[in-house]
């Protein structure tokens, strides 16, 4: 499938002399640190927040457009800014996107109906989505991808704690305060984040320009278009519409008919969004498959161990929360040592083939854990399957960047960063129809909206129309939804496990692309 190809490594490895100080890198990292703090939390708390958002504003229809509408609209401008930084260079474009996203999150928390919410919502994702990308393209600016393990740990740890606290830090807010205050808090986080970044970045050299630069208007457009009408069909099938619909067939052929286009675009336009050749490295092709489909599974299992708690074990959501913290913690550890593995090693690859071997591996367990087996043994299984998801993330996003040219960081970056979030679209919306599928047979007379967000339920709640004698029955028949989903989870870490297998073992580069300016 890939070529091979091997290096032999010192063992006792003593990292290149970097033209940025330890002092200048860790200047920058706390601005990107607080750049994805901002950006994590923002998604994280807003989820429980949506009750009160439909109660104060009086509208309970389109309420997961809070959530989509941002995670579209960031999804597709996060390809953008990664072009336009290679261009423009970073520090004026990251400074951009905190700005808008400083002023529409003051618009969301000022919201007096839902469709304004909802717009709100989009346009803040169109800076929210340059913050992921640009952050990551920086890094690259700064840090060698051997030496980057060294720094990504405080990343994973940031990223770990806004993931667990998010929720908590939403629930708690908008019970002591108001709703609104999870979109106002954004503001003096942001001003510190800009303060920071504009001052951190100030050596990051700007590209290179040879002759105009030229957009690819064209490109922009037919990619926003394509990930849109995707994202629609996704999301809207199996719940608005039957998956067998028109409607759904007619999306996904259109979207499909737009990926098309977008193809014929890249190859014939003088400056491209996307090079083709970034997608000529065997060696990031591999990268990207592997980041995918982990971001696929991680979305799978966030998205059904809560449910599995609540309606196999009966647990509240609140227990579901907590049940779920040792697998974001794993995830968070299989990150850092991913990281650790790279630096030492100065490659990538064997990392990766620990890492899709243990989520392969703690899939199957998650599959086969029975109804009675106790709690202990499917956090257990949650426990080994995190930190092969972790090591994964981290493996590609350090090996994709090591296979880019200096002109491609940030448009590979973000290609990368694009594909993870449909990857992670297309995992949800896989094991929401499984589930909603299973629950449908024990709810034969829900409503579909019962069906569709059965997240904010309680188990016990959402099957008390059950007679009581065929309780265990419903909830037998619901184990088997998940564990066919973590089986297919495990088919999808197999694939990743192959592709690590067969990638290239490209050395990790011991030098920057960048040189920075002086003081």
């Amino acid at each position: 499938m890939f070529e091979t190809s091997s290096s032999t490594t010192s063992q006792l490895y003593q990292p290149a002399l970097s033209p940025f100080s330890h002092a200048d890198i860790m200047r920058v990292m706390l601005g990107i640190m607080i750049c994805i703090l901002l950006a994590a939390l923002d998604q994280t708390a807003v989820i429980p927040a949506v009750p009160a958002i439909a109660s104060d504003l009086g509208a309970y229809t389109g309420l997961s457009w809070v959530v989509a509408a941002y995670l579209m609209t960031s999804t597709i401008s996060t390809l953008v800014y990664g072009k336009l930084s290679d261009i423009y260079g970073r520090r004026r474009l990251l400074i951009t996107c905190l700005a808008l996203f400083i002023v529409t999150s003051m618009l969301c928390g000022a919201a007096q109906s839902l469709h304004q919410l909802v717009w709100f919502r989009a346009l803040q994702g169109l800076g929210g989505g340059g913050l992921m990308a640009l952050t990551q393209a920086a890094i690259a600016d700064v840090v060698s991808p051997r030496e980057r393990g060294r720094y990504q740990a405080y990343i994973s740890a940031v990223w770990a704690l806004a993931s667990l606290s998010g929720p908590l830090v939403g629930g708690f807010v908008t019970e002591s305060f108001s709703w609104r205050w999870i979109f106002w808090i954004n503001l003096p986080i942001g001003a510190a984040a800009m303060w920071v970044c504009w001052n951190g970045l100030r050596r990051l050299s700007p590209p290179v320009r040879r002759g105009r630069p030229r957009l690819d208007i064209i490109g922009m457009l037919l990619l926003a278009g394509a990930i849109s009408v995707l994202l629609l069909a996704l999301g809207w099938g199996g719940t608005v519409y039957p998956w067998d619909s028109y409607q759904i067939f007619g999306l996904a052929g259109f979207g499909t008919c737009l990926l098309l286009l977008l193809v014929l675009q890249e190859l014939r336009a003088h400056d491209p969004l996307l090079p083709p050749r970034v997608f000529m490295s065997s060696s990031y092709i591999a990268y990207v498959i592997v980041s995918t489909l982990t971001s696929l599974l991680l979305f799978m299992c966030l998205f059904t161990i809560p449910l599995y708690f609540q309606y196999v074990r009966g647990a509240t959501a609140a227990q579901s929360g907590i049940y779920i913290a040792p697998f974001m913690l794993a995830s968070a550890f299989g990150n850092v040592a991913g990281s650790r593995w790279a630096r030492h090693f100065g490659t990538v690859r064997g990392g990766l083939r620990i890492a899709s071997s243990l989520s392969c591996a703690g899939l199957i367990l998650l599959a086969a854990v029975s109804l009675h087996a106790p709690v202990w043994a499917v956090i257990a299984a949650m426990v080994v399957t995190g930190p092969g998801m972790g090591g994964c993330l981290i493996g590609s996003m350090m090996g994709s960047q090591n296979a880019l040219g200096a002109q491609d960081i940030g448009s590979g970056t973000g290609a990368l960063l694009v594909l993870r979030s449909v990857g992670g679209a297309t995992g949800s919306t896989v094991a929401g129809a499984i589930i909603a599928s299973g629950l449908i047979a024990v709810q034969p007379r829900a409503d579909a909206a019962s069906v569709a967000a059965p997240s904010v339920q309680h188990g016990a709640v959402a099957l008390g129309h059950v007679a009581r004698s065929s309780l265990t029955t419903a909830s037998a028949h619901l184990g088997w939804s998940f564990a066919m989903v973590y089986a297919m989870a495990a088919v999808f870490a197999a694939i990743s496990l192959l592709v690590a297998i067969r990638m290239p073992n490209i050395p990790l580069r011991e030098s920057l692309h960048a040189v920075p300016l002086p003081e």
